[in-house]
């Protein structure tokens, strides 16, 4: 290329500062017609004097330029004039091309440019895979690689050898292109004449690739076609290809699935182990999560800040206060810089683990704050019942950050909690009408719930009626509850009735309507709601509490006798039951649904679950100042009234968290305000 040529060129796209260390600045247009196809326009570059002779090299340095920068609307003029020169590009120049494309996030020229090309390798392959993973467009993702298994089984029958005799066994062996295909992801294979895949077989970056994509309901079965491939062509144990599967695995629910890959790898980095431990903790297997972490730890692995998010993620769940306050150290002693999504999960932890205090302080010192961190810290002060915290945080917001959708979910849900209903009617009609935000139908379900917990149940009917979405489950399951707590009886049979048709084999439905007719004394309904329960096979899940005590899990399931130190517990919770009798508790029998006498249903309430854990709790150390318990279900009435004894008459604090919110009990009173 003459140099005053190339001088002309770069003179006309010089604010790609491409000698500079400063990005280019510029917008994005609407595309132009793709320079592959024959309604390519070629005014784009009508500003380009006619030139000497181009090189490939000039080319390629200018494309890079331009991908380094995203600037597409340059890029699209470089090779507009390529074409316009017609300039025979090279696989190496068209997939500087399509890459430039890909990440500048056009990926309609990106395709285009991939389907004009005369031979593609896997670069080309990879790279578009790559763009429409990355936008989340998984279909077309898993389409590429059929495409590409076929297109290098298709050539001249003149060039079959011996050589390739290895890549027609390979192809039909491991059986992956017809597999792929009759799953979904293309229509019927074109018959394959001759086969030379050897150059573009798909390498390790190609499934590491792809392997994302795998999601939805039929991602499992993709992905394990990937992965069969990646075995028979020996890129299983890669570290790439290996953290991809433990992650596609982890995401489709298969934890055993990704742990016997995590097993096999040769060799462990942070992003692997960070994907088994992300894997349990999304599936709800804490411990397990916490358990890994600890064994990594001894192996000597080192965490980034994914590692930490995925860890407290799992503490959270498991509303371990003493791992969290141990993690955060070890956050801290490992110099990280400033995440914001970290410290969002630092927020989330402790407030899951009862610390309010310490989630504000986080928060209040963090540098920068998104939404999301106000939202968190928002969502904590709702579980809690700390309904005016969450009104006068919601006001103060407003000079940071725009409140979004969730950020109503949250405040809703803490007026709720808080008993806060004119105030919570109030933001709903402003999200409406001020911030003309369409109510989605979890915030229809809020305000559900609101009028629900308040006994407004008729009110929260209408809203069921009138919103403009079809009522969920969820929403009926929220309406029969408010029924069962203010004996709401004839309604409560017409939603049990909704419930029923919609979730015929969920037990938790079945539970609430027999308790609704428990507490009004209708003893034969109760027994034929049991009986269809029987007839169906379908079982309460059973209260359990768990309570950690020296770094171990202590988990007690009503009128638990399993405990080693079972003899030890009952005494205790006799002992226990005499002292705050004393000082005015009342057993509140109303509580057993059962028709059995009076001393049966006192027997019965002293071996509720919360109860074993808080007389646990109180065999512990003699110095310690507060129990934190976590219950499966919500706390009945009694279980609250006997908590809140307790920690009056043995000056002891009781975190309980139960299914829908946190009671901090001290000095007899709870912070719930006897609202939940």
């Amino acid at each position: 290329m003459h140099r005053r040529s190339q001088f002309i060129l770069r003179r006309h796209l010089s604010h790609l500062h491409f000698h500079s260390g400063e990005p280019a600045s510029h917008t994005f247009p609407r595309s132009i017609p793709p320079p592959c196809s024959t309604a390519i326009s070629f005014r784009v570059c009508d500003s380009i004097p006619p030139m000497a002779t181009f090189g490939l090299a000039d080319y390629d340095d200018l494309l890079r330029g331009c991908t380094r920068r995203r600037a597409i609307k340059e890029g699209r003029v470089i090779h507009a004039h390529m074409i316009k020169s017609h300039f025979v590009t090279s696989v190496r120049l068209a997939n500087r091309l399509l890459v430039m494309y890909v990440k500048g996030g056009s990926l309609e020229d990106a395709r285009q440019v991939l389907d004009g090309m005369s031979q593609r390798d896997v670069i080309s392959w990879t790279a578009m895979m790559s763009g429409y993973s990355q936008h989340g467009r998984s279909f077309e993702a898993l389409e590429q690689l059929p495409r590409m298994l076929r297109t290098g089984a298709t050539v001249h029958r003149r060039r079959l050898g011996s050589a390739d005799v290895d890549s027609v066994a390979y192809l039909r062996g491991n059986g992956q292109l017809r597999h792929l295909e009759s799953s979904g992801c293309l229509g019927s294979p074109e018959a394959p004449q001759m086969v030379n895949i050897r150059s573009i077989l798909p390498n390790e970056y190609t499934l590491a690739t792809v392997l994302p994509s795998c999601t939805g309901h039929s991602g499992q079965d993709h992905g394990r076609q990937i992965h069969s491939l990646a075995v028979k062509s020996n890129f299983d144990s890669h570290m790439f290809v290996g953290s991809s599967l433990l992650d596609m695995y982890s995401k489709v629910g298969e934890v055993k699935d990704a742990r016997r890959v995590f097993n096999m790898l040769p060799h462990r980095d942070v992003v692997s182990c960070t994907a088994i431990i992300s894997g349990y903790a999304q599936s709800g297997l804490d411990e397990e999560a916490l358990k890994v972490f600890q064994q990594l730890q001894r192996e000597g692995m080192e965490c980034n800040y994914v590692t930490f998010v995925s860890l407290l993620t799992a503490i959270a769940g498991l509303a371990a206060l003493d791992f969290g306050r141990q993690v955060h150290g070890l956050v801290i002693r490992s110099e990280l810089l400033f995440y914001v999504v970290l410290d969002n999960s630092l927020i989330d932890m402790y407030s899951k683990c009862g610390s309010l205090k310490h989630s504000r302080r986080v928060f209040d010192n963090m540098p920068e704050r998104s939404v999301i961190s106000w939202n968190t810290m928002l969502m904590g002060y709702g579980k809690h019942g700390l309904g005016r915290e969450v009104v006068q945080l919601f006001k103060s917001m407003f000079r940071e950050v725009k409140p979004n959708g969730v950020t109503f979910l949250a405040v809703l849900s803490g007026c709720s909690h808080g008993g806060l209903i004119d105030e919570g009617l109030d933001i709903f009609g402003y999200m409406v009408s001020d911030q003309r935000l369409k109510p989605e139908i979890g915030h229809y379900g809020c305000l559900v719930d609101l009028l629900g917990r308040a006994g407004r149940i008729e009110e929260a009917l209408d809203v069921i009626k009138n919103m403009p979405y079809e009522p969920t489950s969820a929403l009926w399951n929220s309406l029969l509850g408010a029924c069962r707590l203010h004996a709401k009886i004839s309604i409560g049979e017409v939603v049990a009735r909704k419930l029923l048709d919609m979730e015929p084999d969920n037990a938790s439905n079945y539970v609430i309507l027999s308790n609704i007719y428990a507490a009004s004394g209708r003893w034969q309904d109760v027994a034929r709601v049991r009986e269809s329960m029987k007839l169906k096979k379908l079982t309460k899940e059973p209260g359990r509490s768990s309570i950690q005590l020296d770094k171990v899990m202590h988990i007690f399931f009503s009128s638990d006798r399993s405990h080693p130190r079972r003899k030890e517990i009952f005494d205790k919770i006799t002992e226990v039951c005499e002292r705050i009798k004393a000082a005015g508790y009342v057993p509140d029998l109303s509580c057993v649904l059962h028709d059995v006498d009076d001393e049966q249903k006192e027997s019965i309430l002293l071996g509720h679950s919360e109860k074993l854990a808080i007389a646990f709790g109180l065999m512990g150390n003699a110095c310690r100042e507060s129990i934190r318990i976590t219950k499966n279900l919500r706390i009945c009435i009694d279980c609250h009234n006997f908590a809140k004894y307790v920690s009056n008459v043995y000056q002891m604090e009781i975190s309980l968290r139960d299914s829908s919110r946190f009671h901090l009990v001290a000095g007899g009173a709870c912070s719930c305000g006897d609202y939940w």
